[in-house]
């Protein structure tokens, strides 16, 4: 058994209670190697950000957990060599699917689990979350559950259709499970293609698609059920089209990905909603940078030449989201 404590890690408890009370959303971002790290925490450090570092189920078995362990330790160590000498770093399963799972992670210095019940059965939801609850609470480690459901793919989370969270049914999950925050579904969507063209509408000006809007009528209804709770928001990758633009421009080929508008979660986290997660933001990014570097300098062979500016690319990104969009910054003393 390995505490998070023992890493420099802290779970979410306190760093939910500040936000919801300030106004503002902690960024949830998803990781899968060096580079994405590096650039997360360079940009907290230097917005002053308190930062969950996410890990999903599949990104941990292509990192390997024991990796992990010592890259979130490295994490809080390579904040304070950066100057900030009380980084405030979760490191937090997203979208874990059994209870097997959830406990492999705390028991391996995880500080916030995620235990996705969302697919079953109302009943067996809340029997799932209440068991990963009341382990992870014997070692302070927080629990986010999930209520309704998300389209879209992220990994190995995948479903064709959302259902929106039921708002009166987030009573008494909450009270039966003992969750710490609770995802819920109001048209957020996973992955860079969260829309179909047919669900859109087209600007008349540019001709790209726009979204629909999301649910914030249920978000009211759910936070007046649930007063001052921790709410987290998934699947709220924006889709930069200049990104998507690149992409394309060096040799991919992404046609109607769009993403959840930012002015949109800038209204969200200023809500109850303290908690929103992004990944394929960081993702497009990356590719976005790594194919310009390599289209342009097509005889690089060097990893550090083009994952570099990969790295610079998705480190802007991340500040722009901290300070533009979830109004984390300057919330830690460092």
């Amino acid at each position: 058994m390995i505490s998070y404590k023992t890493l420099g890690l802290v779970n979410t408890r306190e760093m939910f209670k500040k936000a919801v009370k300030g106004g503002y959303a902690i960024p949830a971002f998803n990781f899968n190697n060096m580079e994405q790290l590096q650039a997360i925490i360079m940009a907290s450090v230097e917005t002053k950000s308190p930062v969950i570092l996410q890990v999903s189920k599949g990104a941990r078995n292509y990192a390997n957990q024991t990796l992990l362990r010592y890259m979130a330790e490295g994490a809080v160590e390579y904040a304070k060599e950066l100057g900030c000498e009380k980084p405030e770093i979760v490191l937090h399963l997203d979208h874990g699917d059994t209870f097997e799972t959830c406990k492999s992670c705390i028991d391996m210095g995880f500080s916030s689990v995620m235990i996705d019940g969302s697919h079953l059965p109302y009943d067996e939801n809340v029997a799932l979350t209440k068991k990963v609850v009341e382990y992870a609470h014997q070692f302070d480690v927080t629990v986010e559950g999930e209520l309704g459901v998300l389209a879209g793919v992220e990994d190995e989370v995948s479903a064709e259709e959302s259902h929106y969270t039921k708002p009166e049914e987030v009573i008494d999950f909450v009270t039966k499970t003992g969750c710490d925050s609770l995802a819920i579904s109001i048209g957020t969507s996973h992955g860079a293609y969260k829309f179909t063209p047919e669900q859109c509408t087209v600007d008349p000006e540019t001709g790209r698609l726009l979204p629909p809007p999301l649910a914030f009528d249920v978000l009211a209804a759910i936070e007046e059920k649930l007063p001052g709770f921790p709410i987290v928001l998934h699947g709220s990758s924006s889709v930069p089209q200049e990104d998507v633009d690149t992409i394309n421009k060096y040799g991919g080929k992404m046609v109607a990905a769009v993403g959840i508008p930012e002015e949109q979660l800038r209204q969200a986290s200023k809500s109850a909603v303290c908690k929103i997660n992004i990944d394929s933001d960081s993702r497009l990014a990356m590719t976005a940078a790594i194919r310009k570097t390599l289209a342009e300098k097509p005889g690089e062979f060097d990893p550090r030449k083009y994952l570099g500016p990969a790295r610079d690319s998705m480190k802007e990104l991340y500040k722009h989201k901290i300070v533009n969009v979830l109004g984390s910054n300057d919330k830690l003393d460092c």
